[in-house]
């Protein structure tokens, strides 16, 4: 198996008001198969799909699906990138579960929860520059 995640596909209760909540984030729909919305990411896509239809997909109940203990991490330029997308979320209805701040490491993070209760972590890593594009890999791009 190839070391990479392709499509990440978020179980969702409403998906009308948690596209709207991603719509609000400034995030693009794209053309998707009836019953899933899914908007493009650098290299990868986030797809929104009904959680009663995803496990229905699985042969489980709903119930034993939950958001699981994890987080969607966004990394931003600097922290000006933190403070904006924790703006935007807070705008567009997301419960923020820790304002910006400095953090041990030597980062800057937020985090934030949107409609469905799945966790996302705005960070800017000064040991992860962002390659022109955007796109992040850990320790960064220099001279690998």
């Amino acid at each position: 198996m190839d070391p990479r995640v392709s499509l990440i596909t978020l179980a969702v209760d409403d998906p009308a008001r948690s596209a709207a909540f991603y719509d609000a984030l400034g995030w693009q729909r794209q053309d998707a198969p009836a019953g899933m919305i899914v908007y493009d990411l650098l290299g990868q896509s986030l797809g929104l799909y009904p959680k009663s239809d995803l496990a229905r997909d699985m042969g489980v109940d709903p119930e034993t699906l939950g958001t699981g203990a994890m987080t969607l991490a966004c990394n931003q330029r600097d922290k000006a990138g933190v403070d904006a997308v924790t703006e935007a979320a807070r705008a567009a209805g997301a419960r923020i579960l820790k304002e910006p701040g400095e953090v041990f490491w030597g980062g800057y993070i937020a985090y934030f929860a949107d409609p469905d209760g799945h966790v996302w972590e705005i960070a800017h890593n000064p040991f992860s520059p962002l390659r022109d594009d955007g796109a992040f890999r850990w320790q960064g791009y220099g001279g690998k």
